[in-house]
């Protein structure tokens, strides 16, 4: 993570009767740690992580603290945190009052002020060079202050005091702004409470609003258990508000004790609802931000080579933490895995030369092995990387892995390399060179000696990421999280994809992986246009299918709603594409070829950060009196072991792209609609191959169920209803020798109209036995199986699916197209009716063309129809209805009483239908269908419909 070092240089200043201090931290990017200290005064020592209990006594022990509140808005995943302190030296003599806040390692913090005894210092981000000349001249005239930081675990501090006379009232605010990352399936905010008093005010708000509304939020107390009834949640369908607020009494460590019992990390753990896998897509103050998060799929089968560091420096806690964590991870891995172990200290080991299936002999062989690493000697990072690619190179080249799997080498170290190739340089040439397209490389430093900045370079690089891993007691844990996070990986190769007149400097939209539980996020800027809504196309690869995915939002909706929050962050758009483009450009500046090409990209990330006010590696924050007389500085200095650029993470790895505006071709399942005529294709676009839509005249089995059919060679439509039991599965289309079959499962009303329950398909099913793949079609979403893969998608977003010869086309809440290897079109209408009605139920049409290509062996209600028996219909007369005429239909033998009547055709019109004119059949269709209709009655979803 970003190690932010906030440092106010600076000298005593006397204004007023009041002083700022400063401390001093050793580590600077530049010739600027030289600093002058005037006569008289001195150099504070470096505060390391084990002076920072010293650094309280500076504070003194009469200061009050009249409040301490800490509030964060959360708008669509991104938080605008706010602190404020207010504090009183009610000492009888000038003492130091300091104010300190952790912060995650991942926010940029936006703004600080003071009110020093009604003198206001107000903050502004600007290039470091800059507010460094404007701190110098203030510094040249005796007047500075002081801020550094400490390093933690996930929070770094930022830390400021004020040299005061008694009396004297100090007003503190600190602005920081962050993005919610999703892992495990949770956006987890987090907050440092550390008042260091008891505080008469004291209260902590979280607010979140997201506009699709919230799943689940919770505050787990992590401060201790006697909060445990001081933490309030409240929640509604897209908002929530999470409170603490301890009394005086409340906040005591015991009854009569004067030290707070308040410190610690408060947790706001939340998930919002989605209605589909397309994603989110959001448009407000002329920016737009997408968020991909897909679930119930299928994960992808793994191929990971694990190399694991057993030099002399892995010895004790950090080679027992690992092995503990390693035992954990190998029992996570099935059998369609596959994995291996490579180990090293200054010689390079394999558990397995080959990639082997991960059963539980392999797992149990491999724990053993694990268990007797006994770590000595040197790091030989190179080699050990070396044979890990080879080894997934040579696994790829025989055959031995699927290609829609996922390969990966996780690597553990917890030092440089020392025996070898030691030049880091070289490695990572290296390593770029060997590594395929596909393979991802994933490294995990251990304790503060390994070079973070390295291994993060090389896992950018190649398409993975890096984590630091604290050497302590729950150092098992956080390698076992880390694992948890890209143990089941759900996609490939995934591009989000915008209209390329409607957008520009849209941030990384194509990504490697998709790993379960996280969430993709693609911002940019929204062009001028009269349109009043804008598109996302998303297309990625799943374990044996492909996806294409559509979804689109109002350019104006939002910024409707935003306005009626009262606690909403209004910016919220704006400040995440900011955010994530200085973030990717970040990673991509520590990857920069050449000196000029980092040179452009600084550039860039100035502009930026000064633009947004954001203190970055690259920027400072200035912090002046009303009248500019007084300056403080918050600078940014780089850490060696860590780069400037470390831990900047957040967002994926920009792997070398620069913002730019995305040239959009239209996926070939947009341009042509069965409810639509084709869209227009425009100059330059590529032409697809695509299956024709329905025609006009088709079998038809909707509403109570009504059965059309269509006998082109009579022109004629005949019709019958099937009456029969809420739970039974009709077949419909039954052809062993295609191997494919269509059944509906029928559904009830509520209760009965009329005396009559009427029954509805509820459940259609296409399986087609050669793949052994089934697609099941219901009122609430749409699954794809394949024996050993489930894939679901819901109505609420456009989408296309396809595997080996089977296609699925899902039109936003309107119907839904099953192809068969182009032969055999099946397309299912969804029917919603409102909410509360009192006895209608959602329910789907089936429509299938006659043109579709079966076997002579098909047969079904409406496959038998593929032969068209000969019909004559004669003997027209009046009916007893007047409107109806009836006739006599001789057909297969049989003479039957037929009914002119009218059925629905519901594709251009859910609503009212277009008339189809038919003869109707009575009796459930007896004597035009073969045999009776409890001869189509079949026992589950797939079955094939049994004939003599």
């Amino acid at each position: 993570m970003r190690r932010l070092l906030l440092l106010l240089l600076g000298l005593l200043l006397l204004h007023q009767g009041h002083c700022f201090e400063f401390v001093i931290d050793g580590e600077w990017e530049d010739d600027s740690s030289d600093v002058e200290v005037p006569p008289g005064r001195h150099k504070r020592a470096v505060l390391t992580s084990e002076e920072q209990e010293d650094f309280e006594a500076i504070r003194g022990d009469d200061i009050t603290v009249k409040s301490y509140k800490m509030e964060s808005r959360i708008t669509s995943r991104f938080a605008h945190t706010t602190v404020r302190s207010s504090v009183v030296n009610s000492a009888s003599a000038a003492q130091s009052i300091g104010f300190n806040v952790q912060i995650p390692k991942r926010a940029f913090i936006t703004n600080f002020t003071m009110n020093v005894n009604g003198i206001i210092f107000v903050g502004s981000v600007k290039e470091k060079t800059v507010a460094r000349n404007l701190y110098a001249q203030a510094r040249a005239r005796g007047k500075a202050a002081g801020i550094v930081r400490a390093n933690s675990q996930d929070m770094e501090t930022f830390k400021t005091e004020v040299h005061v006379p008694p009396g004297s009232h100090i007003e503190f605010e600190l602005h920081y702004q962050e993005m919610m990352t999703r892992r495990l399936g949770f956006y987890e905010h987090t907050l440092y409470l550390q008042p260091g008093r008891l505080v008469p005010q004291f209260q902590v708000d979280v607010y979140i609003y997201e506009p699709k509304g919230i799943s689940t939020v919770e505050s787990p107390n992590t401060l201790g258990s006697q909060f445990s009834d001081d933490i309030k949640v409240t929640s509604s369908k897209d908002k929530a508000h999470v409170v603490f607020k301890p009394s005086l009494q409340q906040q005591r460590k015991c009854e009569n004790c004067s030290g707070s019992a308040v410190d610690g990390v408060f947790t706001v753990k939340y998930d919002v609802t989605r209605d589909g896998n397309a994603g989110e897509l959001q448009v407000s103050d002329g920016h737009f931000v997408h968020f991909f998060a897909p679930s119930n799929m299928s994960p992808l089968p793994k191929n990971i080579v694990f190399v694991i560091d057993v030099s002399g420096s892995m010895w004790g806690v950090k080679m027992k933490q690992t092995v503990e964590a390693m035992q954990a991870i190998l029992d996570d891995l099935t059998i369609d895995d596959h994995f291996s172990i490579v180990d090293f200290n200054h010689n390079v080991r394999c558990w397995n030369e080959e990639l082997v299936h991960g059963s539980s002999i392999q797992v149990t062989d491999a724990k053993k092995y694990i268990q007797n690493i006994k770590p000595n000697g040197g790091t030989n990072i190179n080699e050990a990387l070396m044979r890990a690619v080879q080894m997934l190179v040579r696994a790829s080249n025989q055959g031995m892995i699927d290609p829609r799997s996922v390969s990966m080498i996780i690597l553990v170290s917890d030092g440089d390399p020392t025996v070898g190739e030691i030049k880091l340089s070289t490695i990572q040439k290296n390593v770029k060179r060997v590594m395929r397209e596909e393979f991802s490389l994933f490294s995990l430093g251990i304790g503060f000696d390994v070079d973070y900045d390295f291994l993060e370079r090389i896992a950018l690089e190649n398409r993975g990421m890096a984590q630091r891993i604290y050497a302590n007691h729950d150092a098992a844990e956080q390698l076992r999280a880390f694992y948890s996070q890209v143990s089941s990986p759900l996609l490939r190769r995934i591009d989000i994809q915008f209209p390329e007149d409607a957008v520009s400097d849209v941030t990384q939209n194509r990504f490697d992986k998709y790993f379960s539980g996280s969430e993709l996020v693609v911002a940019g800027k929204v062009l001028p246009s009269e349109s009043d809504t804008l598109t996302s196309f998303t297309t990625a690869a799943a374990a044996r299918l492909d996806i294409t995915l559509e979804t689109e939002a109002d350019t104006a909706q939002l910024d409707v709603e935003l306005a009626k929050q009262q606690h909403s962050f209004t910016g919220f758009a704006r400040q995440m594409w900011a955010y994530i483009t200085v973030k990717q450009l970040i990673s991509e500046r520590s990857l920069a070829p050449t000196a000029v090409k980092k040179r452009k990209i600084t550039q860039q990330i100035m502009a930026l950060a000064v633009e947004h006010q954001f203190v970055t590696p690259l920027t400072a924050l200035l912090v002046e009196s009303e009248d500019a007389t007084e300056r403080l500085l918050a600078d940014s200095p780089r850490d060696p072991k860590h780069g400037c650029c470390s831990g900047m993470g957040g967002g994926p790895p920009s792997n070398g792209r620069t913002p730019v505006p995305i040239v959009y071709q239209r996926p070939p399942w947009v341009q042509v609609s069965t409810l639509a005529p084709p869209m227009q294709v425009e100059k330059g676009e590529l032409e697809y191959s695509l299956p024709p839509p329905l025609p006009p005249h088709i079998n038809i089995v909707d509403n109570d169920p009504h059965f059309i059919v269509h006998l082109p060679t009579s022109n004629m439509d005949v019709c019958f209803n099937i009456d029969s039991k809420p739970g039974h599965i009709l077949n419909l289309v039954s052809d062993a020798g295609a191997g494919l079959v269509v059944n509906g499962q029928l559904i009830g009303s509520k209760k009965l109209h009329k005396n009559h329950l009427s029954t509805y398909f509820g459940l259609i099913s296409v399986y087609y036995q050669p793949d052994g793949l089934s697609v099941t079609i219901g009122t609430d979403g749409i699954s794809m199986t394949d024996g050993s893969n489930n894939h679901t998608f819901t109505w609420g977003a456009t989408a296309e699916i396809s595997q080996d010869g089977v296609r699925i086309s899902i039109v936003k809440n309107s119907h839904v197209t099953v192809t068969v290897n182009n032969d055999i079109q099946v397309m299912v209408l969804l029917h919603r009716v409102w909410k509360k009605n009192p006895v209608s139920v959602d329910f789907l049409g089936i429509y299938i063309p006659n043109t579709n290509q079966y076997s002579p062996l098909v047969h079904g209600l409406i496959g038998q129809f593929s032969r068209e028996p000969e019909v004559s219909v004669h003997d027209v007369h009046e009916g007893v209805d007047p409107l109806k005429k009836e006739a006599t239909m001789e057909v297969k033998g049989n003479q039957l009483l037929v009914t002119r009547g009218w059925q629905k055709d519901y594709r251009r019109d859910k609503r009212r239908g277009s008339n189809i004119y038919c003869w109707f059949i009575h009796n459930s269709g007896k004597g035009f269908i073969d045999g009776h209709y409890t001869d189509y009655i079949v026992p589950n979803l797939h079955s094939f419909l049994q004939t003599p």
